[in-house]
């Protein structure tokens, strides 16, 4: 049927009725207003529909159950009114219609609730015939607005490229002036994802859409602090990155103590920093501790102080000890001369005098265990033939019933097995040498160990200077 012919028999319905209720209630004062037009689904009625004053239940529901039925829209349409409840029955297509349908029982005059019990039909054939429906119209409004969407294309195109350009300046222009490769890139996108979000703005204005560009626009920094909320050690952590990578605490190959760990520094990515231990094993640090933590390098300064004890007796002179340690110092040639070794009287202790010896040395050189190891053997070769007695700590040994006495003939000690053979000393100028065949050559293991660190966890971002 087309618009038209609906129009026309549904004025005739209407007029119909008209005539109806006016034969009905003759010399009443009523007057019955009639849409003009016909309805259109989910449009509320222009106005009230106007029923007489003392129109009953049954004349509003009669009222109500002709307008539907005159719609076609409903199947079985029924209407009951009690006490100017309104109950409305029966079955439509959309829930448009039946939205429609309790707005023109909630103006009707008489009628101060309804209950709309209308069902939806959700068979196959009519939910099929909606989606065609829904679907035309889709291709229908994008046939409309392919204009824009190519606008759209283009401009998007157009920002993208502007805001690759305005990064690779950025980047050439800035790569002299900043070090650190992270902060280099975040500096770079920062200058150019406004340049894109600029273009996502005219977009969403061509399309009409001020309001959501202007959300677009604002919700970005919202997200942002919701994202460094929920991903907050990440950010953290990358922060840390950033601020490691400015101020280089350290380089790479350095050897450094933070957290409880000393080792090698191998790399330094946007979450942790990697050394190699003096154990041969890899340790990654949360960028957020090594960042808070106390950092010991000891590679930034070439020279590196170390210290050991030495214990003699109190017979002894201190001040030839001294000299005697002094002299060992002097002439190994791993011990730098400036600043200058301190042999010094740490302790009085219960059995020893105590005394602290320090040194320096080149770090980047040599290794401390190894030096030490040599010291420690030429300070006991140089006290031991100086005449320097080195006792051992004071024990006190008590035996409550005394000490037991026994006395051994003549054939006992005879028959008393031998001694196990004494070991060989070493020749003097082994034990004079600045370093054994079993302390090396006294280099720094650092070296060895980094060549055999094999892979190195999370290598693909290195922050760190060479």
């Amino acid at each position: 049927m087309s618009g038209a012919s609906f129009r026309f028999v549904t004025g005739l319905r209407a007029l119909a009725t008209v005539i109806v209720l006016l034969l009905g209630v003759a010399g009443s004062a009523a007057q019955i207003a009639i849409p003009a037009a016909s309805p259109v689904a989910g449009d509320a009625p222009a106005r009230q529909v106007a029923v007489v004053p003392a129109a009953s239940d049954s004349q509003i529901a009669a009222r109500l159950q002709d307008i539907l039925l005159a719609t076609d829209w409903f199947e079985r349409p029924s209407v009951t009114v009690t006490d100017g409840v309104a109950f409305i029955d029966g079955a439509a297509d959309t829930q448009d219609r039946r939205s429609w349908a309790t707005n023109l029982a909630e103006n009707t005059e008489g009628v101060v609730a309804v209950v709309n019990r209308i069902a939806i039909n959700a068979d196959v054939g009519s939910t099929f015939d909606r989606a065609v429906a829904e679907s035309a119209g889709l291709v229908q409004e994008a046939l409309q607005a392919w204009p824009l969407v190519l606008l759209a294309i283009v401009i998007i195109a157009i920002s993208w490229l502007v805001s690759m350009l305005v990064a690779a300046l950025a980047r050439r222009l800035l790569t002299p002036r900043i070090d650190s490769p992270l902060l280099l890139n975040v500096v770079v996108r920062t200058i150019a994802i406004p340049v894109f979000l600029l273009g996502i703005y005219f977009v969403l204005r061509v399309a009409g859409l001020t309001q959501l560009a202007l959300t677009v626009l604002g919700g970005t920094g919202l997200i942002g602090i919701i994202i460094g909320f929920a991903f907050r050690d990440i950010a953290e952590n990358f922060l840390a990155s950033l601020l490691l990578s400015m101020r280089n605490p350290f380089a790479g190959g350095d050897m450094i103590e933070v957290a409880g760990h000393t080792g090698i520094v191998q790399n330094l990515n946007t979450r942790s920093t990697v050394l190699l231990t003096l154990d041969g094993n890899h340790v990654q640090i949360p960028n957020a501790t090594v960042f808070k933590s106390t950092i010991k390098n000891y590679s930034s300064i070439p020279s590196r102080r170390a210290e050991f004890m030495v214990g003699i007796g109190y017979d002894s002179s201190v001040s030839l000890a001294q000299r005697l340690i002094g002299e060992v110092l002097t002439t190994h040639p791993a011990v730098l001369d400036r600043p200058e070794p301190l042999v010094l009287v740490d302790a009085l202790g219960d059995a020893t005098i105590n005394l602290r010896i320090f040194y320096w040395f080149d770090s980047a050189a040599y290794s401390p265990a190894k030096i030490n190891s040599a010291l420690l053997r030429q300070t006991k070769n140089a006290l031991l033939k100086g005449g320097i007695e080195l006792p051992d700590p004071a024990r006190e040994v008590v035996f409550p019933k005394g000490v037991p006495i026994m006395q051994m003939d003549a054939a006992s000690t005879a028959t008393a097995p031998q001694s196990a053979p004494q070991p060989v000393p070493p020749a003097p100028e082994e034990e004079a040498c600045d370093a054994t065949a079993e302390e090396g050559d006294l280099s720094s293991e650092s070296s060895a160990i980094d060549q055999n660190a094999g892979r190195v966890p999370e290598s693909e971002v290195n922050l760190l200077k060479p």
